[in-house]
């Protein structure tokens, strides 16, 4: 059983920088992503940011492409996104998920409990 556990959402104004963790715990197949979401307010859940296990590559949606980074921490086994220049679109739940790559709303396998995300001045 796969569990994932996120942390690090808050409210901050736009421009600035926040870094979420999802925290990952149980065997994920070498085939398999990890990746982020996003859900707005009467919005469909989003696509944000994927990275492969077997090889470590990543994928970002264009909206977010050049401002946020995902990482991998191996010591702690999380995956991290860095969120850079934030701008009120943003604002949104963040889900950490993890199924088989390439890593899509409707193939995702497992779920966190999602963070909130506020960009607001």
């Amino acid at each position: 059983q796969v569990q994932l556990v996120e942390s690090g959402g808050g409210m901050v104004q736009p421009g600035e920088s926040l870094r979420l963790s999802c925290a990952v715990s149980g065997r994920l197949l070498s085939s398999w992503a990890v990746g982020w979401f996003r859900q707005a307010p009467v919005k469909e859940r989003e696509f944000v940011a994927y990275i492969r296990q077997s090889s470590g590559s990543t994928m970002y949606a264009n909206s977010v492409k050049g401002r946020f980074t995902l990482s991998r921490d191996y010591a702690k086994n999380t995956r991290d996104l860095q969120m850079d220049n934030l701008k009120p679109e943003d604002t949104a739940v963040y889900f950490c998920a993890a199924g088989p790559g390439p890593l899509e709303v409707r193939n995702a396998r497992y779920w966190g409990q999602g963070t909130q995300v506020t960009v607001s001045s």
